[in-house]
């Protein structure tokens, strides 16, 4: 990481999908971007499209179940400059 690079992390818990197209334009600040998924994703050419343009660009994406949301979240937020919870 680059010197005044900021970790963002975008945390998808309540529109997903939105979460992973924002995440995917996050990625043209060259700043290093984290998704945390909270339950279950949907699945359609949407989400497919967004996913992949995230492993494209080396995005790590963490998927949580309901009960380890909140731990997850603050290891997470801890480690994070910038947090978009969507």
């Amino acid at each position: 990481m680059a010197d005044g690079d900021k970790n963002i992390l975008v945390v998808a818990r309540y529109r997903k999908t939105e979460a992973l197209r924002m995440a995917s334009g996050l990625t043209l600040l060259d700043d290093p971007v984290r998704v945390l998924v909270c339950g279950e994703l949907e699945s359609g050419p949407d989400v497919e499209v967004q996913l992949e343009a995230l492993e494209f660009s080396d995005v790590p994406i963490e998927r949580v179940e309901d009960a380890a949301i909140s731990s997850a979240m603050a290891q997470e937020v801890v480690q994070a400059d910038v947090v978009y919870i969507i």
